[in-house]
């Protein structure tokens, strides 16, 4: 059925119905939406204007605007968008009529206005003179602080130039208006500016493809973050593709926006009439009304699309919504609150009381919860008690500190029903307002958060907010008791794509989750994560780096995932051959900058092998001229971590200029904390530098070449795979080469050394084979530049005289050259020993 027989079938919505007082609460960012009054608000907007403006300069005629704003409310519509800084008397009207208003506010953005200073400052005060005229008003819902900046002038001036410019206009409206919120629309063609000062993200699409509308909104999800996603700009040219295929277009891209998890979207535009750059525009027809506001049949797909944002599944799958909790009585009872109101049609709560001393069953109970009580097991145990006695087809967990969004299930069962994946998460958002502390933590490393390979598609999901297929997640034997605190939701992702299945992510299935309130508790809990990381690692080493790395093939999001400083490795802007692309996108650059490496625990390490030969000094002086080095690596350090919380954007709006300052301080101590306790509890799990996995047979460290006859056919990757398996039987952890490798598997000796196999089958016919393994060594740069470091101090202090120095420092020569081939020799053994063993079990081909 397309979109105008189906509104053909609405009910009209009637102006009296519609209309209401405006609201006494200014609107405020509510996570992915927006919130007046306390209540959770979508924006269904048209656009309205710009006109050819009056003798008086104002660009709206009172009569007309009194005429246009009710039938603007029958249509379904609760907020106009306009382009310029509207008269008091507009927002008194769209007040009395309960519209709200995004207001605009116009500056000569088609010119290279950062080329001369005296425009710019021009600018920011017009900016700020046209907010303070009708600062604190009830109908506005946020300021617009400039609307598409062309493509050609953000990539003159520069991306980071246009994004400080836009930063100032933010700073200018916020003085003029504090309460009000400030964003700035944008277009796919500067989608790479990093604006992450503003309150929500606002983009004009036009795209006539519902696959690839659909699509470039995850995009824009993830661009948007944590923030509401607003599209105030979507329609069709009726002049150019018929009245009827526009509303056919608007019916779909209004659902699609709501669908997608979007905040508001707002159709271009109210009528056909409209004036730009001193003319009224003649060939575009992107109205809902013509000029003289008869309606085209847009209008009423409109008014049928608006009437209901979002639309539920039918039938809507059984969810089994399960929470788990030890001693959560604090935060327990707001879980329960929301989850017990959430609006989807089938579902059932239930709480796994992990053994609590506290009050946590009775909490539950008081909200109608299903309890089960059971013994302190750990978390991993609590989830498996929920999945047993989940009766819906969908299993979704909670945290007993994170309260789901009322639509939390909606956008949550999606992914379920239109890709046929096995899970889907969606994000988890700071709680404004829980204190300094908390505000910190929320900017501090170390949160949970999504792993993404696309825009649609996770690596990794954490269970705080995480659905299942009950069918699926039992079929993989549930969660891993071994993680009592974490990593279990880590260790079930990589299980379930193991075994092919697809991971969702939806951006709009959001739950509030509370952070750690204390410094001591955020400690804790990273000294958790650290021993949740060694056990993921002895269990997967695979999947992790030989520095005790896990190497996701995804992106992190989240507010503090790193990005690098300025300089060689900043962020690349791909503008297409002279800026000709339509979508101009950001690209990170490689992984390994300067930021990611000072987060990694051994950085710490690092500095403290510095300080050991520092500190050596007192029997050798000439060590003290390591000292700088030391300054400059712990410096590195602190640097680091204030860069990272300078533009740390904090849950708690409106702070002051003090509070702000103090939750920086605590931030970048949190910053510096963290790696240590990381370290602490990996290493404490067995996850250290010096750790050794599978045989410890020993040869010599030198390359060597093997070669095996065969008088029946086999397939070569059936042979390398049967060395493989081999080898990971024995303990050994493999690593196959990528694409781009020339080597087949590497064998892991260590952090320091290994081994690399390359093979090749010759074809001597009548399915006769000769099979060679050519095996080499692999050493680790760092480690042999620390290894030549030492040696030459060595030499220096033995030639100085200094024996003391001399022979401390050939002591730790020695260790770690030692350390280096025994590593490289395990390796070399194992792959060596392995070689005829896989060779017995290459099956022949039938």
């Amino acid at each position: 059925m397309n979109a105008v027989s189906a509104v053909e079938r609405a009910e009209p919505v009637a102006a009296a119905a519609t209309a209401a007082a405006a609201p006494a609460a200014r609107p405020d960012v509510a996570g992915k939406f927006f919130r007046v009054g306390g209540q959770k608000q979508y924006v269904r907007g048209v656009t309205y204007g710009p006109f050819r403006p009056a003798d008086d300069g104002v660009a709206y005629d009172r009569a007309r605007v009194e005429n246009d704003f009710p039938r603007i409310v029958a249509a379904g519509a609760n907020t106009v968008r306009l382009y310029t800084a509207p008269p008091e008397w507009l927002l008194d009207l769209a007040a009395d009529h309960g519209l709200s208003v995004l207001a605009g506010t116009a500056w000569e953005q088609h010119v290279a206005f950062l080329d001369d200073a005296r425009r710019a400052r021009a600018i920011a005060t017009r900016v700020a003179r046209e907010l303070d005229a009708c600062a604190g008003h009830p109908a506005l819902l946020a300021w617009t602080i400039g609307n598409e900046i062309p493509a050609p002038v953000a990539r003159w001036h520069g991306a980071a130039r246009v994004a400080h410019f836009l930063s100032r206009l933010y700073d200018a409206a916020k003085a003029a208006d504090p309460g009000a919120l400030v964003t700035y629309v944008n277009y796919p063609s500067t989608e790479y500016l990093e604006l992450d000062f503003l309150d929500f993200v606002c983009f004009n699409v036009f795209l006539e493809s519902p696959v690839s509308f659909e699509r470039y909104l995850h995009r824009l999800q993830n661009i948007a973050d944590e923030r509401p996603l607003v599209l105030t700009e979507i329609g069709l040219d009726s002049g150019t593709h018929g009245e009827r295929a526009q509303a056919d277009s608007i019916y779909w891209q209004i659902r699609a926006a709501f669908h997608a998890g979007c905040a508001g979207a707002f159709v271009f535009a109210w009528t056909d009439e409209w004036h730009r750059g001193g003319h009224d525009v003649e060939d575009w027809q992107f109205g809902l009304t013509d000029r003289d506001r008869r309606p085209k049949p847009s209008l009423a797909a409109a008014r049928s699309a608006f009437h209901v944002p979002l639309v539920t599944p039918s039938p809507a799958p059984r969810v089994s919504v399960v929470v788990c909790s030890y001693n959560g009585a604090a935060t327990l009872a707001e879980t329960c609150d929301a989850a017990t109101r959430l609006d989807y049609p089938d579902y059932e709560v239930i709480l796994v009381d992990d053994g609590s001393t506290d009050r946590t069953p009775e909490i539950a109970r008081e909200y109608g919860v299903r309890v089960i009580s059971t013994e302190n097991r750990g978390l991993s145990a609590a989830r498996n008690t929920g999945l047993e006695a989940a009766t819906g087809e969908i299993v979704a967990y909670l945290d007993d500190d994170a309260a789901p969004d009322p639509h939390w299930l909606q956008y949550l069962v999606q992914p379920f029903l239109e890709t046929g994946c096995v899970a889907a998460g969606g994000p988890n958002i700071p709680v404004p307002g829980d204190g300094l502390v908390a505000d910190a933590v929320a900017a501090a490393p170390g949160n949970p958060t999504h792993v993404l390979v696309s825009d649609q598609e996770a690596e990794h999901v954490p269970g705080c907010n995480a659905a299942f297929r009950a069918d699926a997640l039992r079929e993989v034997g549930g969660f891993d008791d071994q993680f009592r605190v974490a990593g279990d939701d880590v260790d079930v992702c990589w299980r379930l794509q193991d075994r092919g299945g697809r991971i969702a992510f939806a951006p709009a299935a959001m739950v509030w989750h509370h952070r750690r309130s204390s410094i001591r508790a955020y400690l804790k809990q990273q000294h958790s994560y650290g021993r949740a990381e060694a056990m993921l690692e002895r269990k997967w080493p695979e999947r992790y780096t030989a520095g005790g790395h896990v190497t996701w093939r995804g992106r992190i999001y989240g507010g503090t995932a790193p990005k690098p400083a300025a300089g060689p490795l900043r962020w690349r802007v791909y503008h297409g051959v002279w800026g000709s692309a339509p979508f101009q996108s950001l690209y990170a650059p490689r992984r390994g900058e300067l930021n990611t490496v000072l987060l990694m625990p051994e950085a710490y390490l690092a500095v403290g092998f510095i300080t050991v030969l520092v500190a050596l000094g007192a029997v050798w002086a000439p060590l003290f001229l390591l000292a700088p080095v030391l300054i400059l690596a712990a410096g590195a350090l602190a640097v680091g971590a204030i860069s990272a919380v300078m533009g740390a954007r904090f849950p708690t709006p409106g702070l002051t200029t003090r509070g702000r300052i103090a939750r920086q301080g605590v931030t970048a101590f949190l910053q510096l904390a963290q790696p240590l306790l990381r370290l602490e509890g990996r290493m404490r799990e067995g996850l250290t530098p010096w750790r050794r996995r599978g045989d410890r047979g020993r040869t010599l460290p030198i390359g060597r070449s093997l070669a095996r006859w065969s008088e029946d056919w086999v397939d070569p990757n059936a042979r390398v795979r049967s060395l493989e398996t081999v080898l990971v039987d024995r303990g050994a952890v493999v690593r196959r080469g990528s694409d781009f490798d020339t080597w087949d598997l590497e064998v892991r000796g260590g952090t320091l050394a290994g081994a690399r196999v390359w093979t090749l089958v010759e074809e001597h016919g009548e399915g006769r084979q000769l099979a060679r393994y050519r095996c080499r060594p692999t050493w680790s740069r760092p480690a042999l530049a620390f290894v030549a470091l030492l040696a030459v101090l060595d030499v220096a202090a033995a030639l100085d005289g200094a024996v003391a120095a001399a022979v401390i420092l050939g002591l730790l020569t020695a260790a770690l050259a030692v350390r280096v081939a025994s590593e490289a020799s395990s390796a070399m053994a194992a792959a060596v020993s392995a070689v005829d063993v896989a060779e017995s079990r290459a099956a022949p081909a039938e």
